[in-house]
């Protein structure tokens, strides 16, 4: 392999120029504002952490993770994303915290297999984890915030989808008892959005004619709450019915903070991280293909770390927001600049000063005396 040229850098990664900085400063500020009026503190985890703790406890794949060893031989790997941190940080330093606890951050992220996929292997986010709470209302609050972080960023246009890992999980053992490998097909398929790969595997299995039609009908199954009363009809599984319960009752309360008209019920959704336990959602912006926003439920996470918790939150892919949002207009505070001599420089400068604290910016630059004159 030839040796890099000096201002090559590795796949995936990327420089960020002074006006994209100042857009992902200006969209960071006012989210996490934002975040903060909901009563969100921010937190901030280290960028590196111990394979054997947050990097197993990720949800990200093992050979999407960037690992590297210490001077002692110890595993270690870049963050892949906030929650299983945040999920260390809750079981420890603030183990004496009582529940609920709302934590905000912001932080760049990594993963190995987006250089693969021609994506970035850097990038950030700005997200929530909301711990100690497993009611319908927490999982509400989070999507009303994800919305208000979407319209503090500057996305104009967007919607989002919801749906619940329950409702799949129940269906599925209900028609494929025990075939777990089917079932993970079956997902792999919704997550993907391939859905002629799914009705070709269920048509596949010679399953009856009754299963069949359920298994294929969920992929109608989007729209507004009217889609749970069609949802029941399915089964009456027991874990099938609790999730669209529980997802009717996060519809009412987003229709209590009156932002129901952005949000659609979709049963294929399902997630792409292995932790999720219950309601799951993503944000979508105006021709925009992939998401711009994803949380949910993950119940299960915190007990890996010795402290029992259910917890629901959100990330914004800040990255591709500044995709989305739109250039800002012209500075309204323009950059002064100050010229000065040797003679003038102590008072050139005083006035620099004077106009930064008043608020401006300013720059100052030294005027070369003319050769000629410096002869005579």
């Amino acid at each position: 392999m030839s040796k890099p040229k000096v201002f090559e850098k590795p796949v995936g990664v990327k420089d960020y120029l002074p006006h994209a900085v100042s857009k992902l400063r200006s969209i960071e500020r006012r989210v996490l504002d934002c975040m903060g009026r909901w009563g969100y503190q921010q937190i901030l985890t280290p960028t590196i952490e111990y394979y054997d703790t947050v990097g197993v406890a990720s949800a990200t794949s093992d050979h999407k993770l960037f690992k590297l060893l210490n001077n002692r031989g110890t595993a270690l790997v870049l963050r892949s994303d906030m929650t299983a941190p945040i999920a260390r940080v809750v079981s420890s330093l603030l183990k004496d915290q009582s529940f609920p606890i709302r934590l905000s951050y912001h932080s760049n992220v990594f993963r190995a297999i987006e250089e693969e996929a021609g994506r970035e292997a850097e990038f950030f986010q700005t997200g929530v984890e909301l711990v100690g709470d497993a009611s319908a209302e927490a999982d509400a609050e989070v999507v009303a915030l994800a919305i208000a972080s979407l319209e503090a960023a500057g996305v104009t246009h967007f919607k989002f989808a919801m749906g619940h890992v329950g409702f799949l999980n129940g269906l599925y053992e209900e028609i494929l008892p025990g075939r777990q490998e089917d079932q993970e097909a079956l997902k792999a398929c919704l997550l993907s959005r391939d859905y002629v790969g799914y009705r070709e595997k269920i048509r596949a299995w010679s399953l009856a004619e009754e299963e069949q039609q359920k298994l294929e009908s969920i992929l109608r199954l989007r729209g507004g709450r009217d889609v749970c009363a069609q949802a029941l009809q399915l089964s009456t599984n027991v874990e099938m019915q609790a999730s669209i319960r529980h997802l009717e009752e996060i519809w009412e309360v987003l229709e209590a903070y009156q932002v129901s008209d952005q949000v659609l019920i979709d049963l294929t959704m399902i997630g792409d991280f292995s932790y999720y336990t219950g309601m799951t959602f993503e944000g979508y912006a105006l021709d925009l293909g992939s998401p711009v926003c994803s949380g949910g439920r993950y119940d299960n996470l915190l007990q890996q770390f010795g402290r029992p918790a259910p917890a629901t939150g959100f990330a914004l892919k800040t990255t591709r927001i500044l995709d989305v949002v739109a250039d800002e207009e012209e500075e309204a505070n323009p950059v002064t600049e100050l010229q000065y001599t040797a003679e003038t420089r102590a008072e050139v400068l005083q006035e620099a000063r004077r106009l930064r604290e008043a608020g401006q910016r300013v720059v100052t630059s030294v005027v070369k005396e003319d050769a000629s004159c410096e002869k005579r």
